[in-house]
């Protein structure tokens, strides 16, 4: 079986569907963006910056976003803590009724 090519990706994907069961989970690479920066000379690793987008009915249980946003990186601790792991990450959380009234705002606009 090949190596793959996104294992942070990977990682993050498995332990955010195994968590939260979201209805609907975005995970964008942005590392190409950021590779010229000071901080990341020298890091090997082609998977640092990310954008999440995930919908669950497990945000219900934390109303505000700091709370949604605790509850990701204490899931995501260890990849968070490695070296050459996630050094950057871009939550937007959301019920599936708030995701709802989004798709609403966006298709009236």
């Amino acid at each position: 079986m090949a190596q793959s090519l996104t294992p942070m990706e990977d990682v993050m994907r498995a332990k955010l569907t195994e968590a939260f069961k979201p209805t609907t989970l975005e995970i964008h690479n942005d590392s190409h963006l950021h590779s010229h920066h000071k901080a990341m000379q020298g890091v090997t690793s082609k998977e640092t910056h990310f954008r999440v987008l995930i919908t669950s009915e497990k945000f219900k249980e934390a109303r505000m976003q700091p709370a949604r946003h605790r509850m990701v990186y204490a899931l995501l601790k260890d990849e968070l803590a490695q070296e050459g792991g996630i050094h950057a990450l871009q939550l937007k959380t959301r019920t599936p009724e708030e995701d709802e009234r989004q798709q609403q705002k966006e298709q009236a606009e």
